[in-house]
Order: C-alpha cells, then sequence, then structure tokens
C-alpha cells in the first residue's frame, strides 16, 4: 500500500513510524511546506522521500492529512478534488464539525475519512515524532456513514494496525466533547502558565518550587500556539460553553476561600475525586 502524509510533524510523522514498523505501508511520500522537515523525516526513515501533494495523489491509495486544522479546512476538498474513487483520504484533525460540513456536498465525499487519534505530546516537529505515539489511543472517526465501506474498512485496517481502538461519533458530538475534555485543559494549561509567568518575576522562583503538580499541570502549556489557536477557533462555540461553565467553578471555589468556608471545599474537591473511578478504569 502506498500511503502520502501531508505534514510531517509529531502526528504525520508518528503515524508513518508506525506505519514503517508495523509493515502497513512499502512506500510511504511526505509532503510538508517546511523543508527543513522534509529533510529531517527523509532522514530518520519516516518516509522514502518527499513530493509534492500533486504527485502523491497520483501514486498514493491513502492520503493522511496531518496539518493545523486551519489548514486542513482549506487542504480537504482541493486534496478529494485529486482523487479517485478507490483512493482514500483520511484527516487527523482536533476539529470535525466544519471540516465535513465544508464536503459534506463534495462528489468524492465517500472517499474521506474524518478521524481524530486521541493521542500527543506537548512537543512538536519531526523529532517529537516516535512510532509507539498510537498504540493503545483512542480513535474517533466522525460521521463514518458518509463514508463509502470500502473507504472505512481501509482506514480501520490503517488505525487498528498502528494499535488504536476506534469508536464512532458524529461530528458535532465530537467537538462538543473534546471542548471539555481536550480543549479546555490546553485553555487552563496555557493561562496557568501566564498567569504564574506575570505575577513571578523571579524565574528561580519557579524552577524552585516547582513541584510534580503544577509541572503536570501546566505541561501542556508547552504546545504549539500555531497549532492550538485555530482548534480554538474552530471550535468556538463549544469551547466558549465549556470556558464559562469552568470559570463558574473557579468563582464559586474563590468565595468558598474568600470566606473560609472549608466544608464547601470539601464537598468540591471531593466531587471533583469522582474523576478517578473515571480515569482509572
Amino acid at each position: 500500500m502506498n500511503v502520502a502524509i501531508v505534514g510531517l510533524g509529531l502526528m504525520g510523522g508518528s503515524f508513518a513510524l508506525a506505519l514503517r514498523q508495523n509493515d502497513l505501508s512499502s512506500n510511504i511520500l511526505g509532503i510538508d511546506k517546511n523543508p527543513e522537515h522534509q529533510i529531517e523525516a527523509v532522514k530518520q526513515g519516516m518516509v522514502d522521500r518527499c513530493v509534492s501533494i500533486e504527485e502523491a495523489a497520483k501514486v498514493a491509495d491513502v492520503i493522511v492529512l496531518a496539518t493545523p486544522v486551519n489548514e486542513l479546512l482549506a487542504q480537504i476538498a482541493k486534496v478529494l478534488d485529486l482523487l479517485t474513487a478507490d483512493q482514500l483520504l483520511i484527516d487527523l484533525g482536533s476539529t470535525k464539525f466544519l471540516l465535513t460540513e465544508s464536503v459534506k456536498q463534495h462528489p468524492q465525499r465517500g472517499s474521506y475519512v474524518a478521524a481524530h487519534p486521541m493521542a500527543g505530546t506537548e512537543n512538536t516537529g519531526p523529532k517529537a515524532a516516535f512510532s509507539g505515539l498510537y498504540e493503545g489511543a483512542v480513535n474517533v472517526i466522525c460521521d463514518h456513514k458518509n463514508s463509502h465501506e470500502s473507504a472505512l474498512k481501509k482506514a480501520l485496517h490503517l488505525f487498528d494496525g498502528v494499535g488504536m481502538k476506534t469508536v464512532f461519533m458524529g461530528a458535532e458530538d465530537h467537538d462538543k466533547h473534546v471542548a471539555y475534555i481536550s480543549h479546555l485543559s490546553h485553555v487552563s494549561s496555557f493561562m496557568l502558565g501566564l498567569t504564574v509567568l506575570n505575577k513571578e518575576e523571579n524565574e528561580k522562583n519557579i524552577a524552585n518550587l516547582a513541584g510534580s503538580g503544577f509541572e503536570s499541570t501546566v505541561r501542556l502549556a508547552k504546545s504549539s500556539p500555531e497549532m492550538w489557536a485555530p482548534i480554538f477557533a474552530q471550535n468556538k462555540a463549544q469551547v466558549s460553553v465549556a470556558l464559562r461553565e469552568y470559570i463558574n467553578h473557579l468563582e464559586a471555589f474563590k468565595k468558598m476561600i474568600d470566606s473560609s468556608d472549608e466544608k464547601s471545599m470539601v464537598d468540591a474537591m471531593r466531587k471533583a475525586n469522582d474523576i478517578r473511578r473515571i480515569l482509572d478504569k
């Protein structure tokens, strides 16, 4: 199977390496607008060579888009225009509703599988890629009934092959849920980092006093702003609702602290403890 990967950073590069490791592709082509990423991807053995998207579309059985979501919105229809009915297009974007809506009426919509692997790190670029990123991760396929059965079967072969567990969900529901579970946590981490940097002028205090709790909470603030700003913008309606609810909880907890209401604090934190029951399964 010939596979072309568009975007050779963490997500695309890791997918290429996972395909290699699991013998899922005999020929992997790379497409990236950054010449340094192209060189590094070939050097690491992620891809056999780098080509244009037009060249890739002539020979690839599968094209995987692993670019920021603002680029995806411009790419999906253009790539579908280049494909025949027996070729497959997959995207790995973190938002789905606007992307799927943009090609809802496209004549080649059936060749497109909209996916979101729930995997990643705070690092970026091809040097951050590693073959085990997707192992054990949940993969969400959205609006799967709009994809041809053959396209879905081919996509699942790749997703299963790199070790992911796939679930199915509507694109609108997906964006609502990830606003709370993924996007909100990134906003929180970015703003916590900003709060600390604004108030702690002495960097030594941050370094000396930062324990594992702070480091784990603020880890996501190391993520790429260029990747996350478009995600927040594309999913702004859902993220805004999630943020309002989060702010309401923060304001309520502030009142408990201001009034030294320890009982209410304990009750609120005990309710929050229930997240362990879900995550530790």
